[in-house]
């Protein structure tokens, strides 16, 4: 289990300076992540900016440096970075060609990254998306697939070819032909324990292995009896070789990845298995690496790798680098300098002007909050368990990273006498910001819009303004998440929440009387998710893992509207 620590919560940030201060001689922190030190009247490189959660390190600050990455996006322990975090690192990053945003295939990463890139084009600067796929036990479908330790070959590829000169069109290429080029299938032996938990977030059957693993503490597909090294090997390479892609020569860059306790010998060994096999089956083995390139805390397992190799990825893939945790022919460090600092300090917003009605929501909106902030740390280690069962068991602690933020942010808002529209935009834009994954984006964008819909010039508010508001809320989550009614995701339950009380409302009955009506039936819709396989998010590979449970997104939806059930309707501004 992860043992070290001091908060829990802060693990991600804690961890974070210590690794800054190790490597100050070749990175530099920026909000969000680190970048790289550039050489000294070195031409400028289109930048290639990667990330994800913590917890997998060397993935992905690890691997920032000459010939591989120029910049990392660090989220939370398993979650996606906010989309403001990958904007301060991309921004940094840039280095007058062009960006391009590297990930794994998750909900969280493709929102965040993706509203990160519509920012930073909207400012001049040329991004592209590259989305790894390799792991072959997610989906039947590549586009359909999450990205694991096949991130590394594609990253490699990216960076060499920066690191060349090319331009962004041809970057963004060689990305997109490495990812087309690469397959992984990974096995776990024991789950991975979140910082300050007593408990892994799975369990394998003593004897047995779990098939098809996630690195955000997903378990595998389906558990089988543990086997030899000799018939783990076989079972790695011949299912990798069924997916080999159509067109592309017999030579392979293979990775024997570690997941976090598996030792470096036991890897070793398995290697000696994996290289005869391939050789067996025609195949050239091309600067094969075997260690640990991307974790998962502290699952025991292991994964394979395999990128087919034309011409220009073998260049790619042989080519120089030099970071903290990956070294080909290392270059040297002494005559880098850092680059200029980005951005102008922080302003702080000024206060629109707002009703005196305004104001009054604005401090209810504060009290709304902290009865939601008691929920959800209340309910976070429940949270964290439903997540886990097809999951990666982030959402309790990342609902309660965004509340905390969500708060503060609100409460600094108050007592500078904001309105409640204005509140609301610095508590969304606060969880957003902190919270990163699927629910942080959406439950920021949904607070800013429902906001929005208020307004902070009334001099009066009604029941029909707030069901016009959390129409707005559920607005924003239907069009980030693009989910539907039997979806698996909170939208089963705020649906209907919304759809009550509108008709509560509209029928005659008061704010606090529909409120409880709809948040009534939005805990009943929540606990008939457990029925459901989902269709969307991280938990959609594991769909039968996740039936008989229900959806963690749904459950905190359920636990916050009918706390606020004791509270809405009370205040004096709104019934």
């Amino acid at each position: 289990m992860t043992t070290l620590y001091d908060d829990p919560s802060e693990f991600a940030e804690d961890q974070l300076a210590g690794f800054l201060d190790l490597y100050s001689d070749r990175l530099r922190g920026v909000p969000g992540g680190v970048v790289a030190l550039r050489e000294e009247g070195a031409e400028p490189q289109v930048a290639v900016v990667i990330g994800g959660g913590s917890g997998h390190y060397p993935a992905f600050a690890g691997t920032v440096g000459a010939g591989l990455a120029h910049g990392a996006v660090v989220g939370n322990i398993f979650t996606s970075p906010s989309a403001a975090q990958v904007y301060s690192v991309a921004k940094a990053a840039n280095q007058g060609r062009g960006v391009i945003l590297s990930f794994g295939n998750y909900a969280g990463d493709n929102m965040n990254f993706g509203i990160a890139a519509d920012k930073l084009r909207k400012e001049g600067i040329d991004t592209r998306i590259v989305v790894v796929k390799d792991d072959v036990a997610s989906a039947p479908e590549f586009d359909n697939r999450r990205g694991i330790a096949g991130d590394f070959s594609v990253f490699k590829v990216m960076g060499a070819a920066a690191a060349e000169g090319l331009d962004l069109d041809a970057v963004e290429a060689a990305g997109n032909r490495a990812n087309e080029a690469c397959r992984t299938l990974g096995v776990a032996f024991s789950g991975c324990t979140m910082p300050g938990a007593s408990t892994p977030l799975f369990s394998v059957p003593e004897g047995h292995l779990g098939l098809g693993l996630g690195i955000h503490g997903e378990p595998g597909i389906r558990d089988e009896p543990l086997p030899r090294a000799s018939e783990l090997a076989a079972t790695l390479v011949q299912t990798l070789l069924q997916e080999a892609p159509e067109g592309m020569p017999a030579a392979v860059a293979p990775i024997v990845n570690g997941l976090g306790t598996t030792k470096y010998e036991e890897l070793f060994l398995l290697w000696g298995h994996i290289a005869k096999l391939l050789r067996e089956a025609g195949l050239e083995i091309v600067q094969p690496e075997v260690g640990e390139l991307v974790t998962s805390l502290d699952m025991g397992g292991c994964s394979l790798t395999l990128m087919w190799l034309d011409d220009d990825l073998r260049r790619w893939w042989n080519a120089d680098a030099y970071t903290p945790a990956y070294r080909k022919q290392g270059a040297p460090v002494s005559s880098l300098v850092a680059a200029a600092s980005v951005g102008a300090a922080a302003t702080v917003d000024e206060v629109p002007s707002a009703t005196p009605a305004a104001v009054e929501v604005g401090q209810n909106v504060v009290a709304a909050l902290t009865i939601m902030h008691t929920t959800l740390h209340s309910n976070e280690e429940e949270l964290g368990r439903i997540d886990a069962v097809a999951g990666d068991g982030d959402h309790g602690r990342g609902m309660c990273k965004g509340i905390d933020a969500a708060l503060t942010a609100a409460q600094a808002a108050a007592a500078r006498n904001a309105g409640g529209a204005f509140v609301l935009e610095k508590a969304g834009q606060a969880w957003a910001e902190f919270a990163g994954g699927t629910s942080g984006v959406l439950w920021g964008a949904a607070l800013e819009d429902f906001g929005r819909s208020l307004t902070d010039a009334r001099d009066a508010y009604t029941g029909a303004d707030v069901a016009a508001a959390v129409e707005a809320f559920t607005g924003a989550i239907l069009e980030l998440g693009k989910a539907e009614i039997g979806d698996k995701t909170l939208v089963d339950s705020l649906l209907p929440f919304g759809e009550t009380l509108a008709a509560g409302i509209s029928g005659g009955s008061s704010l606090a009387t529909a409120w409880r009506e709809a948040a009534a039936v939005a805990t009943q819709r929540a606990a008939d998710t457990a029925a459901l396989r989902p269709k969307k998010g991280r938990a959609r590979p594991l769909a039968e893992k996740s039936v008989g449970t229900p959806d963690a997104g749904a459950t905190s939806l359920a636990l916050i509207v009918t706390a606020l059930g004791a509270f809405v309707g009370t205040e004096t501004t709104c019934k």
